[in-house]
C-alpha cells in the first residue's frame, strides 16, 4: 500500500469512526428519553409521558424506536381520554402494520376501556384482537372481558360464546357461570339459570345477589313455596328499598297464586313498582292493581278491592276483562249499582273468557233494567242478552223483564222497534201499551195524524181491557183535534161503554169531552146537557168548571135562551178561574138580547172601565155604541165610535163603527157626512164586507143625489168590486159555501179554487181565501194553506184576521223562519180577541227570539208569558227553559239555575231531560259529585230517549267520578261516549278532551296506560 492510499484510509477510518460515534450519541440520548417517557407511562403520568415520546420520536432513527414511540402516544391518549385517541391507535396499525405491539395495542386499549367500564369502547377493539396470538392465560382473560362486555352492551349471543369458553376457568369460571345464568335468567330460559346459579351459589361474592333471582325463578317456576322462603330469607337481610320492593312483589305475588290472599295482601302493599329510564317515580300496571284488588275481594273488603279495580285503565286483557268483572260484584255489594253497570258491560264486551263474559252480560242486562241505561235502552240490552244467549236457563226470567222494560223504560219510540216481529202473547199484550204510550207521547207534540196511527195500533190488539179503553178515548181526543167532530163523538161514546167509574183516568171529564164535541157540532141541547152533567159531578177542578159554565152560557146564548145564558155567566164570573172579561162582556149581550136595553148599557159601560186590559174592550165599545143608536143616543154612539177607532185602530171592529157612524150619518140624511165615512171604510179596508156594504150604501146615496157619474168615477178606482159580474160572483161563492157547510173538503177546496180564478178580487174573495185554508189545514196541508191565510192576513182587519195571523206563523215556526213568523206573532199578540192566541204569540216569540239568539227578546217574551196564570204547565215549562237557556248563553249561570228547578216541577219529555240535565251540572259545579251522579242516573232511567241529554249526562259522570278518585267509571264512561255518540260533536269532543287528561295524570302512576304524544 502507498503512503498516499494509507494515509487516505486512516483519514477514512477517522471520519467514519466520527460518523459513528455521532449516531451513537444521538440513539444512545434517544433511549435514555425513551427510558424516561415509559417511566413516566408506568407512573401513570400520560400526559408528561406522551409529550416525551412525542420528543423521541422525532429524534429517532430507529424505526423500532418510532414505533415503540407511535404505539405509547396513541395507548397514552386512549388513558388520556383525548378525541383523537382512536384514530392515533387506527395511524400505528396502519403505519406498523408489522409491529410486535399491533395485537398488544388492541388488547391494552380494549381492556383500558374495559377497566373504566366503557365496555361498548372495549367490545370494539375486542372485536379486532387476534386471539390466536395470545398466551394461554392471556386468552382466558381476553375471552372473559370480550364476553362480558358483549353482556353488559345486552349482545348475549357473543356474550354466551365467549363467557362459555371460559366457565370451567379456575379464574373467570365462577363469574362467567353467574353471567350465562343472568342470561338465562333475562331470557327465560329459568331451567338453565337455575343450573348456573346452583353451581355458583356457594360464592360468597354471588350469595347476596343470587338470592333475589333464586326467589325470583322459583317464582317464575311456579315453585311458589320455595320463593317465598328465599324471599323472604334475603328481605330478612337487606334494607336497599328497590330490593325490599322486588321481594315483597315476589313474596306477595307466590301467596296470590297459592290463594292466601290475606297473608298476599301486605306484601302486595309493599311494592313500590317499576321504575322508568326518565321518570324514576315507581309505577304499578294493571296486573298488579288486579292482583291486590282480587286479593281484597277475596277478604270480602269490597272497598278497598274497588280502590284497587277501578285504577285499572283501558285494560283490554283476560286479567282486565277478570277484574271489570269483579269490580262490577264489588259496586254491587257495596249498592253502587251504576258503577256496577259500567263494570259489567265493559266485561260483557270482551271474550277472553266467554263464562265471565257471559256472566257479565246477564249482570249488566239485570241492572240495566233496575237502574236504566244511559247507552242503550233497557229492552234493547235485555233483547241483546237474549239473542246472543238463546238458551240461557235464565231466558224465562229476562223475558218477563224485557216485556215489563218495554214499558218502564219509556223510550216508547226504539220500543216499537224491537216489538215488531215478536208474536208471543206477552208481546203482543206490551205492544199495546207501548203504542197507546208513544201516541200519547205524539199527542203531546201536537202531531195528531201519526199519534192517531198509534192509537189504530194500540186498538189492533185489544188484549188488555184497560188500554183498549184508553187508546179509544186518545183517538177520539186526536179526532176531536184534527176537527174530525164526527168521529170524535163516536170514539167518546165507545169509551164511556167500555169503562166503569174510576177505572182509568180520562172517564173523570169524559162529560166535558162530549160536551165539547156536541158543541163544535153545533148541537148545542145535547152540549148544554152533557156541560150541566159535568158541572154537577165536578166541584174541585175549578178551571175547567169555571170553561164549563163558559161554555154552558155558549151553548144558550147561541139557542137564544138568554136567560139561562146569563146565570152560566154569571157562576163563570164568581169562578174568576179564566176570561171573567169575556163572561161579563157575553153577560151583557145576553142581557141585551133578553130586552133589558138599560141593564145591557150599563153592564157596557161597567165592563168598559172594569177590564181597561180585555181583548173585548173594543168589542164592547162596539155593542155599546150599536146599544146607544138603538136607544137614540147618537151623541153617546159617536162618541164611543170615535174611541174605539182612536185607541184601537187595529181592530176589525173599526171598520164596523165606522159604516155605524156612515149609516147614523145616512139615516139622519146627512149625507155628505156619510159618504165621507163610506168612503173612508171602502179606502182603508178595501175587500172586507163592511167595505162591501159601505159601497153599497153609497150608490143608494149618489143615486138620491143624482150624482151617478160621481158614483161610477169613484167605484171604479176600488178594483175589488167588479159591478157587471156581481150575480156571477155570488152564485159562484155559494155553490163553494154550500160544499164547505156539507164537510164535502175536497170538492169545496175545488170549488173554492175554481172561484179564485175567476174572481180574484171578487166580492168574496177573503171569505173563500179563508175557507180555502182552513180545508188545507184540515188535510194538513199546511204548505198549500199558507197563502190563502197570508192573503187574509194581508187584507183589511176581518173576523178572519186572528185565526188567519195564528196558523199563518205557526207555519212559519215550523219551517223554522223565524224573521218571517216574527211580525205575524207580533200582531197577533196585539190583535188578538181570545187570550190563548195572544199566549200563543208571546210563547212563539220567545222561542223565535232565542233561535235568533236575541236573548234579551226572548227572556222579555218568557216573563211575559209567566204573568199569565191560565197558561199549561207546557208553556210555562217553555218559558222557563228560554229564561235558562239565555242565562246559560249569557253566561248568568245562577239564574239558570233558578229557572232550570222550575222547569223540572213541570216539564216532561226532552224538556224534562234537559232540566234534570241541568240539575246534575249544577250540583257537579257546586262540587256535590255524588248528588250529581243521582240525578244523571235518573236521567238514564227516566229519558234514555233523548240521546243528546243521555251523552252530555254521561260526561258529567265521568268528571264527577274522576273527582271520587275513580279512574275506570270516569275512562270507560267517557270511551263509551265517544264510541257510542258520534252523532253529538260538541260532546264527544269534551269527553276526548276529558279522556285525555285523566289518562296523562293517571299514567303518573300506572305503567299500562297509554297515553297521546
Amino acid at each position: 500500500m502507498t503512503k498516499n492510499k494509507i494515509l487516505s484510509f486512516v483519514l477514512g477510518i477517522g471520519f467514519c469512526c466520527q460518523i459513528i460515534a455521532q449516531q451513537s450519541a444521538t440513539y444512545t440520548s434517544s433511549l435514555v428519553d425513551y427510558q424516561k417517557a415509559l417511566s413516566l407511562y408506568n407512573n401513570q403520568q400520560y400526559l408528561a409521558a406522551q409529550s416525551l415520546f412525542r420528543q423521541v420520536k422525532k429524534t429517532a432513527n430507529e424505526e423500532i424506536l418510532q414505533s415503540d414511540c407511535t404505539y405509547y402516544i396513541a395507548n397514552c391518549a386512549v388513558r388520556l381520554n383525548q378525541q383523537n385517541a382512536d384514530g392515533l391507535v387506527e395511524d400505528f396499525v396502519k403505519e406498523y402494520p408489522t409491529s410486535t405491539k399491533r395485537n398488544t395495542a388492541f388488547v391494552d386499549v380494549a381492556d383500558y376501556y374495559f377497566a373504566n367500564g366503557k365496555y361498548a369502547y372495549a367490545r370494539k377493539w375486542y372485536d379486532k384482537v387476534d386471539e390466536n396470538a395470545l398466551g394461554r392465560k392471556e386468552k382466558e382473560k381476553y375471552y372473559f372481558n370480550n364476553g362480558y362486555t358483549a353482556f353488559s352492551t345486552k349482545q348475549y349471543k357473543d356474550a354466551k360464546k365467549y363467557l362459555g369458553r371460559v366457565e370451567n376457568s379456575q379464574e373467570y369460571g365462577a363469574q362467567a357461570k353467574y353471567y350465562i345464568g343472568f342470561m338465562a335468567y333475562e331470557g327465560d330460559d329459568y331451567d338453565e339459570a337455575n343450573e348456573y346459579f346452583d353451581q355458583v351459589s356457594d360464592k360468597e361474592r354471588y350469595k347476596e345477589k343470587l338470592s333475589y333471582y333464586q326467589a325470583d325463578l322459583n317464582f317464575k317456576l311456579g315453585k311458589f313455596e320455595k320463593a317465598i322462603e328465599l324471599a323472604k330469607e334475603r328481605l330478612a337481610k337487606t334494607d336497599d328499598e328497590a330490593e325490599v320492593s322486588e321481594l315483597s312483589k315476589i313474596i306477595g305475588e307466590s301467596y296470590f297464586n297459592l290463594e292466601q290472599y290475606a297473608e298476599a295482601i301486605p306484601f302486595l302493599n309493599e311494592y313500590k313498582g317499576k321504575k322508568g329510564k326518565r321518570d324514576r317515580t315507581g309505577k304499578w300496571n294493571n296486573t298488579d292493581y288486579y292482583q291486590l284488588g282480587y286479593a281484597y275481594y277475596k277478604q270480602k273488603d269490597f272497598e278497598k278491592a274497588i280502590s284497587e279495580f277501578n285504577k285499572i285503565v283501558g285494560g283490554t286483557n283476560s286479567i282486565a276483562q277478570n277484574a271489570y268483572y269483579h269490580l262490577g260484584e264489588s259496586y254491587i255489594n257495596v249498592d253502587k249499582k251504576q258503577e256496577a253497570l259500567n263494570a259489567f258491560r265493559n266485561a260483557s264486551q270482551m271474550d277472553f273468557d266467554l263464562k265471565i263474559q257471559e256472566d257479565a252480560w246477564l249482570n249488566y242486562a239485570k241492572i240495566s233494567y233496575e237502574i236504566g241505561n244511559p247507552y242503550q235502552s233497557a229492552p234493547q240490552v235485555l233483547a241483546g242478552y237474549l239473542d246472543k244467549y238463546p238458551n240461557t236457563s235464565y231466558k224465562e226470567e229476562i223475558e218477563t223483564l224485557l216485556i215489563d222494560s218495554y214499558i218502564t223504560s219509556k223510550n216508547y219510540k226504539e220500543a216499537l222497534n224491537l216489538l215488531k216481529g215478536r208474536k208471543s202473547f206477552d208481546n203482543k199484550m206490551a205492544y199495546q201499551k207501548v203504542a197507546f204510550y208513544r201516541g200519547i207521547e205524539l199527542y203531546n207534540e201536537n202531531q195528531y195524524v201519526e199519534a192517531k196511527d198509534l192509537f189504530d195500533a194500540s186498538l189492533k190488539e185489544s188484549l188488555d181491557a184497560k188500554f183498549t179503553a184508553r187508546a179509544t178515548f186518545w183517538k177520539a181526543e186526536t179526532d176531536y183535534n184534527l176537527t174530525n167532530y164526527d168521529d170524535a163523538l163516536v170514539g167518546f161514546k165507545q169509551f164511556q161503554q167500555q169503562v166503569d167509574s174510576g177505572t182509568t183516568p180520562e172517564i173523570e171529564n169524559i162529560d166535558y169531552n162530549l160536551a165539547y164535541t156536541y158543541f163544535k157540532q153545533k148541537k148545542y141541547s145535547q152540549a148544554t146537557e152533557y156541560f150541566n152533567q159535568f158541572i154537577a159531578n165536578k166541584k174541585n177542578d175549578k178551571v175547567r168548571l169555571n170553561d164549563a159554565y163558559l161554555r154552558l152560557g155558549d151553548g144558550h146564548f147561541v139557542s137564544s135562551d138568554y136567560r139561562s145564558a146569563v146565570n152560566a155567566y154569571e157562576k163563570a164570573i164568581q169562578l174568576n178561574e179564566i176570561e171573567s172579561d169575556y163572561a161579563f162582556f157575553q153577560k151583557a149581550i145576553s142581557v141585551g138580547y133578553a130586552g133589558q136595553s138599560l141593564k145591557k148599557i150599563k153592564d157596557l159601560e161597567d165592563f168598559i172601565s172594569k177590564y181597561p186590559n180585555s181583548k173585548l174592550r173594543d168589542d164592547a165599545m162596539y155593542e155599546l155604541g150599536n146599544s146607544y143608536v138603538k136607544a137614540n143616543e147618537t151623541d153617546k154612539a159617536m162618541r164611543i165610535y170615535n174611541r174605539l177607532s182612536k185607541e184601537y185602530k187595529m181592530s176589525s171592529f173599526v171598520p164596523k163603527a165606522l159604516l155605524r157612524q156612515g149609516l147614523v150619518y145616512y139615516n139622519g140624511s146627512e149625507n155628505e157626512r156619510a159618504l165621507t165615512k163610506f168612503k173612508q171604510v171602502a179606502g182603508d179596508y178595501p175587500g172586507t164586507p163592511e167595505a162591501v156594504q159601505a159601497v153599497s150604501t153609497a150608490r143608494l146615496i149618489y143615486i138620491d143625489l143624482g150624482r151617478v157619474n160621481e158614483y161610477a168615477s169613484w167605484v171604479k178606482q176600488l178594483d175589488y168590486v167588479e159591478v157587471t159580474d156581481a150575480d156571477l160572483d155570488n152564485a159562484t161563492y155559494e155553490a163553494a159555501e154550500k160544499q164547505y157547510l156539507d164537510n164535502n173538503t175536497d170538492r169545496a177546496i175545488s170549488q173554492f179554487n175554481g172561484y179564485l180564478n175567476n174572481f180574484s178580487n171578487g166580492i168574496h174573495a177573503l171569505n173563500a181565501h179563508f175557507y180555502l185554508a182552513q180545508l188545507y189545514y184540515k188535510k194538513n196541508l199546511v204548505a198549500n194553506a199558507a197563502p190563502h191565510y197570508k192573503y187574509v192576513v194581508e187584507a183589511s182587519q176581518s173576523e178572519f184576521t186572528e185565526e188567519a195571523l195564528s196558523r199563518l206563523s205557526q207555519y212559519y215556526l215550523e219551517e223554522k223562519s223565524w224573521n218571517t213568523a216574527i211580525p205575524l206573532l207580533n200582531r197577533l199578540e196585539e190583535e188578538a180577541n181570545f187570550p190563548q192566541n195572544v199566549i200563543f204569540a208571546q210563547s212563539n216569540l220567545m222561542k223565535a227570539y232565542y233561535q235568533l239568539e236575541d236573548y234579551n227578546e226572548a227572556v222579555t217574551y218568557a216573563e211575559k208569558v209567566l204573568t199569565s196564570s191560565k197558561i199549561d204547565n207546557k208553556i210555562k215549562s217553555d218559558a222557563q227553559v228560554i229564561i235558562a237557556r239565555s242565562a246559560i248563553k249569557t253566561g248568568n249561570e245562577n239564574r239558570a239555575k233558578t229557572a232550570y228547578a222550575q222547569v223540572e216541577k213541570v216539564a216532561s219529555g226532552e224538556t224534562a231531560a234537559e232540566a234534570l240535565y241541568y240539575n246534575a251540572y249544577f250540583k257537579n259545579k257546586e262540587g256535590k259529585h255524588a248528588a250529581s251522579n243521582k240525578s244523571v242516573q235518573k236521567l238514564a232511567k227516566d229519558f234514555s230517549g233523548y240521546k243528546y241529554y243521555s251523552a252530555k249526562g254521561l260526561v258529567l259522570m265521568a268528571k264527577n267520578f274522576y273527582a271520587l278518585n275513580d279512574a275506570f267509571q270516569a275512562t270507560y264512561i267517557l270511551e263509551s261516549v265517544i264510541e257510542n255518540f258520534k252523532e253529538f260533536d260538541d260532546v264527544t269532543n269534551e269527553a276526548q278532551s276529558e279522556l285525555s287528561k285523566i289518562k296523562a295524570e293517571e299514567s303518573k302512576t300506572n305503567s299500562s296506560i297509554q297515553t297521546e304524544n
